[in-house]
């Protein structure tokens, strides 16, 4: 079944229903369209993100089922604890927001391309600025060698990506966010080793957008999520 495919100035055309996404590629919803902040937050609003590679139309994701981490049940190892206590490390929120992104786009290993655009970047840093988006720093010696960001949404925080420059410095991070007592739901997209070894779990989609109605509407994002 083929997928709809917006046009690149077309901002107002809705999602398609969430349960409408393919299961193969997992949770793939949509095609084209734009970055902008109404589109964006429309798409985070409706339990939806962008993830498309540099060269690729914009590509809309959905999957099932999601990856999250509850706060309270972070997993931090003895290492993790000791570095962490150790207190070499500094965490800024949004201090060096582009800068983070910029390292969360640098190929990884075994990989040429990025996700990351300049595109993706420069809306984000939009968002940054509206303080819907937001970035965690960590800082060795005055080098940032750890870092992630993502979009804030009340209670709500969906995770976009973290890099590492120093063994930890990622994972200071995020366990730093699930101990801000700020948020009741990490919303990490998709399953890895990594996060599961944090104590990420599954969660089925619906359940996902009943939790991201419950505990992510602000004043700010309201009218995005009445047109989800």
């Amino acid at each position: 079944m083929p997928i709809p495919f917006l046009a690149a100035d077309d901002e107002t055309t809705p999602f398609p229903p969430v349960n409408t996404a393919l299961e193969e590629p997992n949770g793939l919803l949509m095609a084209g369209g734009n970055l902008s902040k109404r589109r964006l937050m429309a798409a985070y609003c409706s339990g939806v993100f962008p993830w498309f590679e540099e060269g690729e139309p914009i590509l809309w994701w959905s999957p099932n089922p999601r990856c999250v981490i509850f706060p309270d049940q972070i997993k931090i190892s003895r290492s993790l604890k000791k570095t962490i206590n150790s207190q070499r490390y500094e965490i800024t929120q949004n201090l060096a927001y582009r800068e983070v992104m910029k390292h969360c786009g640098a190929p990884r290993k075994g990989s040429n391309g990025t996700w990351v655009t300049d595109e993706m970047i420069d809306a984000y840093c939009e968002l940054n600025k509206q303080g819907v988006a937001q970035s965690l720093e960590v800082w060795l010696d005055h080098r940032l060698v750890g870092g992630l960001y993502g979009i804030e949404l009340g209670r709500v925080f969906v995770g976009e990506s973290m890099f590492s420059k120093e063994r930890d410095a990622s994972k200071i991070a995020l366990v730093h966010l699930c101990q801000s007592n700020k948020y009741d739901l990490i919303d990490c997209q998709l399953e890895t080793n990594h996060l599961v070894s944090m104590g990420a779990t599954t969660i089925d989609r619906d359940t996902y957008i009943m939790m991201l109605g419950k505990l992510g509407e602000t004043p700010m994002s309201s009218q995005y999520f009445k047109q989800a």
